[in-house]
């Protein structure tokens, strides 16, 4: 049989601690004013270990959720992939971890790291997964805790991040049902140092005792980041659109990756969509990296942001760019 790949479900979770522009305040020069206007954060939601909170529960949260509600369970899961850059161990995976959390007895799983953009290129992976009829029921999770490796004195980069988990469950239909219409994945090491977080432990080998400065902190190059995140978005999404056979202005919906207000609005300017059809949650949110889009997608479909439209299904685009650096999207009828 030749099969196709539809969405059953989204799901999300969050920790229970927020932080505020006005938090930071207290930590660095900054203003909330300031943090406002050059990205449209105003919070962030992070983990707080004494919870209990790590990749594993987030994950795990959003998955049991994503499950259930596609009236699924957890046995009935064949694959588990996590897009993280920020599990809670080297290794073992943190999907596995989330495996045996939830009950997924009978899954394979495994992380996959591509950053920001990790969620489009597991939905991909997921997708071929089902196309050659290998699995049916496949759980895609972006889950990343970037507080972990936040400096919080460097106003620079601890303005941007937040933590959380998204859950997509994807599973085999006929291919005339297929909801995926293109994949778009692309990547380009020459700029890989502009966005990364050093391992200490094999690459950067450095003794406890002989730490004076912060070597697994994240390092951003602000604006390289900036400037190819507004050539990179309008890129993969026109390239995606026209691997589609529509034009961009037929999409009903854009759900982006989180990183910036100022980069969504370009990509709308830049592709001639109205800013309405572009899905953001940065403000509350800021940027959960991998877990960004299936948060905002979640969200978005509670809150009755995405309006279906009767007799019809809606084409809506996801994109996502970050470190690597790598950037891709894909599109689907939903």
């Amino acid at each position: 049989m030749d099969y196709g790949a539809k969405i059953l479900s989204f799901a999300r979770a969050l920790p229970q601690t927020v932080v505020t522009n006005k938090d930071l305040e207290k930590l660095f020069d900054t203003t909330d004013d300031w943090i406002v206007q050059r990205t449209g954060i105003n919070q962030r939601h992070v983990i707080d270990p004494a919870k209990g909170e790590n990749a594993t529960s987030l994950g795990a949260e959003a998955a049991a959720k994503a499950i259930t509600k596609a009236g699924l369970k957890p046995e009935d899961i064949d694959l588990i992939i996590c897009a993280t850059a920020t599990g809670d161990y080297l290794f073992p995976a943190t999907a596995c971890l989330i495996q045996k959390k939830i009950g997924a007895s009978k899954a394979a799983a495994f992380d996959l790291v591509a950053a920001c953009t990790g969620y489009i290129y597991a939905l991909n992976v997921a997708y071929n997964f089902i196309r050659c009829g290998q699995y049916k029921n496949v759980l895609v999770l972006g889950v990343d805790l970037m507080s972990r490796f936040i400096d919080w004195s460097d106003r620079r980069t601890a303005i941007l991040f937040g933590d959380g988990a998204g859950a997509t469950l994807l599973s085999a239909c006929a291919r005339e049902e297929d909801a995926f219409k293109t994949f778009n994945l692309r990547a380009d090491g020459d700029d890989a140092c502009t966005l990364f977080v050093p391992n200490v432990g094999s690459h950067y080998p450095v003794a406890a005792a002989d730490i004076t400065g912060k070597p697994t902190m994240v390092y951003m190059d602000g604006q390289a980041v900036y400037q190819f995140a507004v050539r990179a978005v309008p890129e993969t999404l026109a390239q995606a659109c026209k691997d589609a056979g529509i034009e961009p202005h037929e999409l009903d919906y854009v759900v982006p990756h989180q990183a910036n207000t100022r980069i969504i609005e370009s990509a709308a300017k830049r592709l001639k969509i109205p800013i309405e059809k572009f899905i953001t949650n940065i403000d509350r949110y800021g940027n959960t990296s991998a877990a960004s889009i299936p948060i905002a997608f979640d969200e978005a479909l509670e809150l009755g942001t995405i309006v279906k439209v009767p007799g019809r299904k809606l084409k809506i685009a996801m994109v996502g760019f970050g470190a690597g650096l790598t950037w891709g999207a894909t599109i689907i009828e939903y």
